[in-house]
């Protein structure tokens, strides 16, 4: 059986890729995934019955995953991995056998076995099935959100507590090397996050734009990304730094901006709806320290994201209506793009030089990328 196996390796080995067409490259990209997802699981099956045998204590290894990793010679951190998810796919018959069918991957199983507890044992277990389902038609980060937003609904405790204890992490630190540098780390809870990353990735954009701008200027031509006068790495330090120094220079009890926090009511899409911009679930209590301060904006749906509330023939998305494309939608309409819908531009779904119109069925969110990509290829017609 192995024989036969590394005979076929080393016949897909000796394919020349550069023969393939570009659709012939990505069909066997996705099958090979497919495939090798399958020998994952049959592999971990063998690493279960083995486990189970108690074939690793022959060799006086103190546990199966020091056992496995002078076996295999793998990392013991990926073998301990391995074991727990064989272990814990012994209760998740549906899970085991998607794996196997190459219809998840073992990245899906493993985020499914972490979300497994002594409180949301009986529940994955009867819900193993929808989630599956789930994996199956949603891209990953999609799904991710979706067993967090189980996690919530099953261990509303457990999902608080932990949202409690991400925010008592936060932390920073600033160290001065020997040669003068600073170095140090920032660990903070998602809302802390989102507002600082938000606003370094606005002045990290404004000083891209001031090198593109500068090199074009000094080239004649459209620059290289090696051709700016910055890395991004350097922008993103300099952005900090403008932060300090714009927080320096505010007016002695200034207030700072409110938070802003966005309710969605009256959609069964939405109905539970309890997310960052970016896409990260939280549980309730991550709101709290905010509450005092923050405006709080609500959107009512009449049971659909699709009913129209405007209807213009305005020439660019403002105001509540992008507001609301950007609420509704919450990522780049592009299948293979995740930039947060706050950070893309409104474009019309039917061109407004073809006769679209601006409404919220006509609208949807794309970052510069895709729609620029879309200006200069444009779709067919009809």
């Amino acid at each position: 059986m192995f024989e036969s196996l590394e005979l076929e390796i080393k016949e897909l080995q000796h394919l020349d890729p550069d023969s393939l067409g570009a659709d012939e490259l990505t069909d066997a990209i996705v099958e090979l995934g497919r495939l090798e997802t399958r020998l994952a699981a049959a592999r971990d099956q063998l690493i279960d019955a083995w486990d189970r045998s108690g074939a690793w204590r022959r060799d006086g290894a103190r546990t199966a995953a020091a056992g496995l990793a002078a076996a295999t010679r793998a990392p013991k951190a990926e073998c301990g991995a391995r074991l727990a998810l064989a272990r814990t796919l012994r209760h998740l018959p549906l899970v085991g056998e998607a794996v196997l069918a190459g219809d998840i991957t073992v990245a899906h199983a493993r985020l499914l076995a972490r979300a497994r507890n002594p409180r949301t044992a009986l529940a994955l277990v009867r819900d193993q099935a929808m989630l599956v389902d789930q994996a199956m038609s949603l891209t990953f980060a999609e799904f991710v959100r979706v067993v967090d937003y189980w996690l919530l609904h099953a261990d509303p405790d457990g999902a608080e507590d932990a949202g409690l204890e991400r925010r008592d992490r936060r932390r920073v630190t600033l160290d001065t090397t020997l040669t003068g540098m600073r170095t140090g780390t920032i660990v903070l809870d998602p809302i802390s996050g989102e507002i600082v990353d938000n606003e370094l990735h606005r002045l990290t954009q404004h000083l891209f734009e001031t090198d593109w701008a500068d090199a074009k200027t000094r080239l004649g031509r459209d620059p290289l990304a090696g051709e700016l006068a910055r890395t991004p790495d350097q922008r993103r330090a300099d952005a900090l730094v403008d932060m300090a120094r714009r927080s320096a220079t505010a007016p002695a009890g200034g207030k700072a901006p409110k938070p802003l926090f966005q309710v969605v009511l009256g959609s069964d899409a939405f109905s539970h709806l309890l997310q960052l911009a970016s896409g990260q679930v939280l549980p309730p209590s991550a709101l709290l320290p905010y509450l005092a301060s923050a405006d709080i904006e609500r959107y009512l749906f009449d049971g659909t994201p699709q009913r129209v509330i405007s209807v213009s023939y305005r020439r660019a998305f403002t105001g509540a209506l992008r507001d609301l494309i950007e609420v509704r939608d919450q990522f780049c309409y592009h299948d293979t793009c995740d930039i947060p819908a706050h950070r893309c531009e409104t474009d019309h779904t039917k061109p407004w030089a073809t006769g679209g119109i601006t409404d919220q069925t006509n609208g949807r969110p794309a970052c510069k990328y895709h729609n620029l990509l879309r200006q200069r290829r444009p779709p067919p017609a009809g």
